[in-house]
């Protein structure tokens, strides 16, 4: 019968930690592509879980009504994939006055999700271990615009999609 001292008990364990690490280390791009998905998955049940009705709605006047966020949210997206894809973009290219509907904004930002994760995709791996840029920049700001509009569903008596249980 084999018998593990401390010590091999301890060298086994740390093996076996070692292998489970080195198997769910995830590349830059992958890492990237994970978090893009999970900001704007939030974003987006967001967007379609806010009543319509409240789209105009401000916590102060000179703010933006949330569905103005979400299309300035979609502007970060629009830029990501533009300049992901090498072309030369401007980052709020997109007016809210074009999006006055609920249903409008949400198709918006569903679009923008996709082409950004499409461009993100594109990318060849290699390329993320030179810079991160613009996908840092668009998940941090996302992630900002994320916190606001939490603040838009608690000020309105709402529990936002994620904090429900």
């Amino acid at each position: 019968m084999f018998r593990l001292t401390g010590y091999t008990t301890i060298a086994a364990v740390a093996v076996l930690a070692a292998a489970v690490w080195a198997q769910q280390q995830k590349t830059p791009a992958a890492e990237i592509a994970a978090v893009f998905a999970d900001v704007n998955g939030k974003v987006l049940d967001m967007a379609k879980d806010f009543p319509a009705d409240k789209y105009g709605y401000k916590l102060r006047p000179e703010m933006r009504p949330f569905g103005a966020v979400i299309v300035h949210i979609a502007s970060g997206n629009v830029f990501a994939a533009k300049a992901g894809r090498g072309e030369k973009v401007k980052w709020d290219e997109l007016d809210p006055a074009n999006y006055k509907t609920k249903e409008q904004a949400v198709a918006l930002l569903e679009k923008s999700i996709a082409d950004a994760t499409a461009t993100l995709k594109s990318r060849p791996a290699e390329s993320f271990h030179k810079s991160v840029e613009p996908w840092m920049s668009v998940v941090e700001h996302a992630g900002e615009h994320y916190g606001l509009l939490v603040a838009y569903y608690r000020a309105n008596g709402i529990v936002p999609p994620a904090s429900r249980k």
